[in-house]
């Protein structure tokens, strides 16, 4: 079984307040989690408006599908223009 978790720093233009931000946050993590069908969830900067942490992680018996999934999302992150990704930490174990 292979394992591949990802940590996304990401800073959110435009976002005014933490109902904004959230709005965004929730857009990007359930539409990753019905395309990719990766286990996602905002884990960190919580009280900050205009930036947070989204991690994920996905699980397959092959090292390149893993690999292939996690940059996917990466790349649909950035098909957001009201986000930039900041820094990317990703672990495969």
């Amino acid at each position: 079984m292979i394992i591949g978790i990802c940590t996304c720093e990401i800073f959110i233009y435009n976002a005014n307040s933490l109902k904004s931000k959230r709005s965004v946050v929730k857009s990007i993590v359930e539409k990753s989690k019905n395309r990719f069908n990766v286990s996602i969830a905002e884990v960190g900067e919580n009280d900050k408006w205009q930036k947070s942490v989204i991690g994920f992680a996905t699980v397959s018996n092959d090292k390149k599908i893993v690999d292939e999934t996690m940059e996917n999302v990466i790349q649909f992150f950035n098909s957001y223009s009201e986000i930039e990704i900041m820094n990317i930490e990703k672990e495969i174990l």
